[in-house]
């Protein structure tokens, strides 16, 4: 990984295309809600979900159905969909100046104790785009079920310039 100075000296628009990643589209609202709400220069998102094209990208729980490396992943494709929104919203990656808070939300056996491990699959992808000094707060919870099955949603909250 490049290193967090690195990151934040050249933008995280540059960044993406640095890491060779093409966001997805952003994904739409699953019921009547909007996706983003901008108060002051706070951005707050709606849950995200690790779809892609509409669809979960895994179904299940983690620890049970999906080992650690799927939870991984799926955190990695909700926070992937959350850049996706954010640029809708702001028009540039570049807005952000600092991610605020990640909340993650694990669908996992009451048994499950890697929260931390399958967060990290966001928060890794946020240190390499924005750097490590404008890295969130995070939270890291598991609960019962999630809209379409999903294994994870997260919940961030970004400032912006």
């Amino acid at each position: 990984m490049v290193s967090a100075h690195a990151a934040s000296a050249s933008g995280a628009e540059q960044r993406l295309q640095e890491l060779g990643i093409v966001l997805p589209p952003a994904p739409l609202p699953l019921g009547a809600y909007v996706e983003a709400v901008q108060a002051g220069k706070l951005l707050f998102l709606s849950g995200i979900l690790p779809v892609v094209d509409g669809k979960p990208q895994h179904v299940g729980r983690v620890g049970v159905e999906l080992d650690l490396e799927a939870g991984r992943a799926a955190a990695h494709t909700a926070f992937l969909n959350a850049l996706a929104v954010v640029r809708d919203e702001l028009g540039s990656l570049d807005k952000v100046s600092r991610v605020v808070r990640l909340g993650v939300n694990i669908v996992a056996d009451p048994d499950f104790r890697s929260h931390p491990i399958v967060a990290d699959g966001a928060s890794e992808l946020l240190e390499a785009v924005f750097g490590k000094d404008k890295t969130s707060t995070r939270r890291a919870i598991g609960v019962v079920s999630l809209p379409l099955g999903a294994p994870l949603e997260l919940e961030l909250i970004f400032e912006t310039i």
